[in-house]
């Protein structure tokens, strides 16, 4: 038999396209690379039955800090869910959550969004371990990329990661993540070209970084200075951040004042209840809307612990 030579191989090239050129193609128009930027789109789980039965004799063990009454509850997070559309946000909602999973709806804590997509976390706690699967199904869903799913021996939780700018994320280890998740959640933004990652050790009186910071414009931060590190503060000032300080304890730990979500650069969204914060938040030109979440934070979170994003607009 005659064979014709051929030249052997292949004979194409891959393409050299990077991932985030062809991601809204692909996927989705998904992005996040702030805290502030305009927001588009998110992610939230309405409460259902897992609330249900959580009372004065058994809160605690689900990590509450009182009973809850499920249909308030759920009130007070339809009329988040509203406002936010109000805004002109996008609401999306995880279902088919599991029934033994009470804190399901803080959303922010499982998962954290970037500029190619989402890193879904692994809860510290193991009674909330498995929320992330409904999670992760919903973002298959929706076309939101899974680029990393924390994983060995690491556990890392959305709100231990907070955006500063499109060069800087602060990456906080303590009881909800610790070195290995905060490693790994570390590789993907310097992957994605994340130049300056702020590592801070979260103290034994908060969980996560938005129990005492948060961002309220560009390159504006207010922080609870008796738990941030010199170290991080530091390093913010010499990236340019302005800090304005909060001292109102009380307000900060029982009226979760810093849990806020802004809307765009200076425009929050925050609990009621909380007046001094409220005052110095306007004080530092930021426009605040507030919301009722008496019932809810009896969970122990608010705006931001339910709130995980999708989409921002860059700054």
């Amino acid at each position: 038999m005659n064979w014709k030579l051929k030249v052997q191989g292949e004979r194409w090239f891959p393409s050299e396209i990077p991932f985030s050129d062809e991601m809204k193609e692909n996927w989705g128009d998904w992005y996040c690379d702030s805290e502030v930027g305009k927001l588009r789109a998110v992610l939230m789980h309405r409460p259902g039955a897992e609330i249900e039965g959580i009372t004065v004799e058994n809160y605690e063990q689900y990590r509450f800090r009182g009973a809850i009454n499920p249909e308030k509850a759920r009130q007070e997070q339809d009329a988040l869910a509203d406002l936010y559309r109000q805004y002109g946000v996008e609401v999306h909602y995880v279902g088919e959550q599991r029934k033994d999973k009470p804190n399901a709806m803080f959303m922010r804590d499982l998962l954290f969004m970037t500029p190619e997509g989402a890193i879904l976390c692994r809860p510290s706690i193991p009674a909330r371990r498995g929320e992330e699967r409904a999670v992760a199904k919903k973002l298959g869903e929706l076309g939101v990329p899974i680029i990393k799913t924390i994983n060995g021996d690491g556990y890392f939780e959305g709100a231990s990661a907070m955006w500063v700018n499109r060069d800087t994320v602060i990456i906080g280890t303590g009881s909800r993540t610790n070195e290995s998740g905060a490693h790994q959640v570390e590789n993907e933004l310097r992957n994605m070209g994340v130049s300056n990652i702020i590592r801070t050790e979260i103290p034994y009186g908060s969980i996560h970084l938005d129990g005492y910071m948060n961002m309220i414009d560009k390159n504006k931060l207010m922080v609870f200075p008796w738990h941030v590190g010199y170290d991080c503060i530091r390093q913010l000032h010499e990236a340019g951040v302005e800090i304005v300080e909060l001292p109102y304890i009380e307000e900060l730990k029982l009226g979760m004042s810093l849990n806020f979500v802004a809307l765009e650069p200076g425009k929050v969204v925050m609990v009621k209840g909380n007046p001094l914060t409220k005052k110095l938040l306007e004080e530092h030109n930021v426009e605040v809307i507030e919301v009722d979440l008496s019932e809810l934070m009896n969970g122990w979170g608010a705006v931001h612990c339910m709130t995980a994003f999708l989409k921002r607009d860059p700054i």
